[in-house]
């Protein structure tokens, strides 16, 4: 910081008393500071009177208030007024690329751009950010740009946190939660037996799942995991924990034998390095070693053959046939030509935590493998029990292949996922052409139907989830007798009408819902379309019925194994089950396993079978070995397509309609205002003619709107508008996919309902109408800052001029009257810069105005587009015709 003239020219003479206000204050600290280095012994006699804002950063306060502040180019110095914070990105495929960026309110800058002032303020541009303090060592963060290899995510990212705070992670689409506090555990790392046959044993403190040094060489305070099943980045604190007691078990057993041995056989430690001679490490690890291996986990048991304890790889044998969903049969570990039966070996285990063998050596398991046997090995009387679903993990233990016929039958089942992409496949009576991956889809669902399998198709939204369903069932029915029913949210059961019909009209179908209900009657149906809480309320009548298929449309509504609703499609009985979600599991694997109960019940066992060999491994151990486990064993299951993953089979543009049913509440207000103005608009029509009662027609239509749309504002809050709902729960669906979405309403009241649902569920958004000033700056925020996922907006304020390419999902809330408005308002996200498909989703309430209008857009475009104009909606003519199809 330096006080200079108008010509750049320092100046070191002034007296601040001439001065006023802010500026006054300015100069009484640099003089200060000026004397202050007066007394100071610099080497560098230039930097005698220098100033550093970094070493004075108090003066940052007063010189936000100074205009006079400025860079050696005479240009103005801004503060940003926000607090921004710093992320990290991590790109690519194998070889990862790691940027650190500060996230403004605006834009992201690469921090390689920037210049550190301290922990909490960054200098680009002219413009000092303020960012959350980072850590004392700040000036290091650049050395993370760097690039590092796919497996090195976790590493980076314990050594980055434990450096700095309040970092973000952008990985993938996975979001970054706050994980429970990780405790290290002492670990026995036997480093060498040297030349003179000493012991070398080295003692850390360790987290499962890293080498047992990471910890200690690199000072690690926080522990990041990668859970690729649940989408998440966790970051857990490290609790250290003492290894002293460790260290005192040691020397405790040290003196003990000590005492029995030559004096002048001893042991030497320094910290936690033990050097034991050769005798008293022999009598350690003969006697205490196993029961050490109890307590501590030990690396480098290999080194140990001197001592008669042997690291052993076994050799799994196997003798199985398939009874009732399971293989049963024998199954042995030869150990070093000793053979074992599973049970004998694991109870041995157990008990010893190593194998005795017949020579008298001590045989060592890798826990893991023990742990893996346990899981997939289920006791009987007379041998044991393997589940189908764990052949693939049984084929990796084992040397030979098993023989047996049924054995490899179901073998080839698994190997036929591997060759769905070349099989020949012929879809008929369906009138869509369906794209590469749908049809990739449809073979998986028939090639599951055809082997008695459930899975569950996990596509993001818009990917066509329906009709690829459909197309299953297409190749089911008329053939098959018995009904299939399909179980979905209130939402979207008027969206499977409608499919049924524009696609698969030849398909005979029920809508099991509303009052006159006939369960009888549905069952003469190829399809029964219900919803979740009809279910749950009729299953005692439900679950005597056999079905073909049963088909769970956004399929987390039985994530929460508790719940009714899952507890209800548990009972139903079908042949086949299958699941359709955008998001299957949105919090927790916990959900993974509701899903699985439901598709293939015998795949996981109980749900307590299921959290201690998965669950707690997984969270609390971070077992690295048991999350791959898992995802070998549901890969098959579940078909998921990311949106990215499909672009060159999507056009640019894909437009659908979600109808929505109104509620009883709203129906009534609906129906007592429609019949109100139908005969109002008759008799003025009749008295007046049509051009002179426009005005009112038009008041009619925007009340009538009102209600569809948003019913609490005409009815003091009192009656909820379902379309809410249904814009709310796709929403959450797509945000959770890391999609971005903009919203157009044409009431601003609607604008405040929307946002309070955002708010409740937590996602982030901005809002724009035609009160808004500073348009361009909402904008960068929502096309720049990642935290910002939905766009509210009016139609007319949001139709013109604005480019919005981050976002790919477009919600109009309120269906426009022109087509072309519409059009204008989904081209603020597609348009040029966008390298998405952009989806766009036309919420229709059923039974209303809005479903009379879309009509009439479909049928009469020329008409509607000569009833109403453009700009500003005003009614320009119509008929009586016309007037009777509105308000019928």
């Amino acid at each position: 910081i330096e006080l200079v003239n108008e010509k750049l020219e320092k100046i070191t003479d002034f007296d601040y008393r001439l001065y006023e206000s802010n500026t006054r204050n300015i100069l009484k600290y640099l003089d200060k500071l000026n004397n202050r280095n007066l007394y100071k012994i610099e080497w560098d006699e230039e930097s005698e009177s220098e100033i550093y804002l970094a070493e004075n950063d108090y003066l940052i306060e007063i010189l936000k208030k100074s205009d006079n502040f400025i860079s050696a180019d005479f240009k103005k110095i801004e503060f940003d007024k926000n607090i921004s914070t710093l992320s990290v990105n991590i790109d690519g495929n194998e070889k990862l690329e790691t940027q650190i960026l500060i996230n403004t309110e605006n834009k992201n800058i690469p921090i390689d751009k920037c210049f550190f002032i301290n922990e909490s303020n960054i200098f680009h541009d002219n413009i000092i950010y303020a960012i959350q303090e980072i850590g004392e060592e700040f000036y290091k963060i650049n050395l993370f740009q760097t690039n590092i290899l796919d497996h090195e995510v976790e590493k980076y990212l314990c050594i980055l946190f434990s450096y700095f705070e309040n970092l973000n992670v952008n990985y993938k689409d996975y979001k970054q939660k706050e994980g429970e506090i990780v405790s290290t555990t002492p670990v026995m790392i036997i480093e060498e037996i040297d030349t003179e046959n000493s012991l070398h044993l080295r003692i850390l403190e360790s987290i499962t799942g890293f080498e047992p040094d990471f910890i200690s060489d690199y000072k690690i305070n926080k522990l990041i995991s990668v859970n690729d099943l649940e989408k998440t980045v966790n970051v857990s604190e490290i609790r250290a924990t003492n290894v002293t007691e460790c260290i005192n078990d040691i020397e405790k057993s040290l003196n003990k034998y000590k005492k029995s041995l030559d004096e002048l056989k001893n042991y030497y430690i320094e910290e936690n390095n033990f050097v034991i001679e050769e005798n008293l490490a022999r009598e350690l690890i003969q006697n205490d070693l196993i029961s050490l291996l109890s307590k501590y986990t030990v690396f480098g048991s290999e080194k140990l053959k001197y001592y008669n304890i042997k690291v052993v790889n076994p050799q799994l044998k196997l003798a199985v046939s398939f009874g009732i969903d399971f293989f049963e049969g024998d199954a042995s570990l030869n150990i070093e030509g000793q053979v074992f039966s599973i049970f004998e070996a694991i109870e041995l285990y157990n008990k010893n935590s190593y194998i005795p063998l017949s020579d008298g050596t001590k045989g060592i398991i890798n826990k893991s493998y023990i742990d893996k046997l346990k899981r997939i090995f289920k006791k009987k009387k007379n041998g044991v029990k393997i589940s189908f679903f764990d052949l693939p993990l049984v084929e990796e233990l084992i040397d030979e292949k098993i023989n047996d016929e049924s054995f490899k039958n179901y073998r080839e089942i698994f190997m036929g996922f591997n060759n769905l992409k070349e099989s020949e496949v012929k879809i008929s009576k369906i009138k869509a052409t369906l794209r590469d991956y749908q049809i990739q889809g449809y073979k998986w669902l028939k090639y599951l139907y055809d082997n008695n399998l459930g899975g569950c198709l996990a596509d993001d939204m818009g990917l066509g989830k329906t009709i690829q369903t459909l197309a299953l069932l297409s190749s089911v029915y008329p053939k098959e007798k018995l009904s299939s029913i399909i179980v979905v949210p209130k939402s979207l059961l008027f969206n499977w009408e409608s499919e049924i019909n524009k696609f698969t009209p030849h398909l005979s179908y029920y809508m099991y819902y509303g009052n006159d209900r006939d369960l009888d009657l549905a069952q003469t149906k190829s399809i029964i379309i219900t919803t979740y809480a009809v279910l749950r309320n009729e299953i005692e009548k439900f679950k005597d019925i056999q079905f073909n298929t049963v088909i769970l449309d956004e399929s987390q509504n039985i994530k929460n194994i508790q719940t009714q609703s899952a507890k209800s499609v548990m009972l139903l009985d079908a042949k086949h089950r299958f699941a359709l979600s955008g998001t299957p599991i949105e919090n927790n694997l916990g959900e993974l396993y509701s899903l699985f109960r439901f598709l293939n019940p015998t795949m996981f066992g109980s749900v307590e079978d299921f959290n201690s060999n998965y669950i707690n491994p997984m969270q609390r151990e971070n077992n690295k070995e048991v999350v791959e486990e898992l995802r070998k064993k549901i890969y098959p299951f579940i078909l998921r397509r990311l949106k990215k993953d499909v672009l060159k089979d999507l056009p640019e543009k894909v437009e659908q309609s979600l109808i929505v049913e109104m509620s009883r509440e709203q129906a009534l207000l609906y129906e007592k205002r429609r019949q109100f103005y139908q005969e109002t608009i008759r008799e003025q029509v009749n008295e007046s003619g049509i051009e002179k009662t426009q005005f009112f027609i038009f008041q009619a239509i925007n009340e009538l709107r009102q209600i569809t749309s948003i019913p609490e504002s005409k009815s003091d809050g009192k009656i909820l508008s379902p379309k809410r709902e249904a814009l709310i729960e796709n929403i959450i669906d797509v945000v959770a996919n890391d999609h971005k979405v903009l919203v157009f309403v044409n009431y601003l009241d609607a604008i405040d309902y929307i946002t309070s649902d955002l708010e409740k569920n937590g996602i982030e958004y901005l809002t724009m109408s035609g009160a808004t000033k500073d348009r361009q700056e909402l904008v960068n925020k929502f096309q720049n800052n990642p935290k910002y996922k939905v766009f509210v907006m009016t139609l007319k304020t949001g139709g013109v001029g604005l480019n919005l390419t981050a976002a790919d999902y477009v919600f109009i809330y309120e269906p426009w009257w022109n087509k072309s408005a519409e059009n204008q308002a989904i081209d603020r996200s597609h348009r040029m810069g966008q390298d998405k498909t952009v989806f766009s989703y036309k919420l229709i309430t059923k039974g209303t105005i809005e479903e009379k209008i879309l009509k009439l857009q479909e049928k009469k475009l020329e008409l509607f587009d000569s009833i109403i104009s453009s700009d500003d909606a005003s009614i320009k003519s119509f008929t009586k015709d016309d007037i009777d199809y509105i308000f019928g």
